[in-house]
């Protein structure tokens, strides 16, 4: 028996199968649990990776923006299993030009995208899959270390510190439900979403240098298992937290 024997994890932000998504979500049917997943945009993408994972899972689409997309989203969660046990926020967009080095020239809108994208979408998310949740749960978001700034990153580490905070306010006003909300920071890893931020090797070049364990950028897999284990039973009193796995470099000077 894996530590998530019989729980239903909904599983966001699967793209490929380099993403931490995807190897949360197979980590997660390896360790017992059933598994949904969901999508935007190229749906018939993530079909097909979903069929990369040890068992296929069903894929919903969800716009985390989209009011229609989220008020349905429980409805169409239950055609699948009866409740959710855990939620993984994989969820993050910036427009170019909130990256790069555009930190004093971004206009308001292309932060406001940003936000609502890869900031509000916590909230937005856990309180549309609550009615689903009437047994407790825990919800595990990605973020990236937004304790001191960083080149190219901008705006996204302003989204990411907001990400913090809202991680802690949703720590707080759950649980009571016996819901647990955390933090995974991981490492910059090469995945798509890495991809299409400009100067992300200058960013990423630092932690295989700094890390006092190291750290491939092409490992999904430590994050992935910070996850499970933060979705699993083994840490019943924990909430509100933020778990690094990133090789040791955010406790390191320079």
């Amino acid at each position: 028996m894996g530590i998530l024997e019989g729980k239903r994890i909904l599983v966001t932000g699967v793209i490929t199968d380099s993403s931490i998504a995807f190897h949360v979500a197979r980590l997660c049917q390896e360790q017992g649990a059933t598994v949904v997943l969901t999508g935007y945009g190229r749906l018939s993408l993530v079909e097909r990776i979903a069929q990369r994972l040890p068992e296929a899972a069903p894929v919903l689409e969800l716009d985390v923006t989209d009011e229609d997309h989220l008020n349905s989203l429980a409805d169409r969660i239950r055609k699948h299993v009866d409740g959710i046990d855990g939620i993984v926020h994989s969820i993050g967009f910036t427009p170019q030009g909130a990256l790069g080095g555009n930190f004093l020239d971004t206009a308001w809108e292309d932060v406001a995208t940003a936000m609502h994208t890869s900031t509000f979408s916590l909230k937005s998310l856990t309180t549309a899959v609550l009615p689903l949740m009437s047994d407790g749960g825990s919800v595990v978001a990605m973020d990236f270390d937004n304790s001191v700034s960083y080149p190219v990153y901008d705006w996204m580490g302003v989204a990411k510190s907001g990400l913090t905070s809202t991680a802690r306010y949703l720590a707080r006003y759950l649980g009571e439900q016996k819901i647990r909300v955390n933090l995974v920071s991981a490492g910059p890893l090469r995945t798509m979403a890495a991809r299409s931020i400009p100067g992300f090797d200058e960013l990423a070049g630092h932690w295989p240098e700094r890390a006092p364990l190291g750290w491939d950028t092409s490992d999904p897999e430590p994050a992935a298992r910070a996850v499970v284990a933060l979705l699993s039973d083994w840490f019943p009193a924990t909430t509100g937290e933020i778990v690094h796995v990133d090789g040791g470099f955010h406790s390191t000077g320079a």
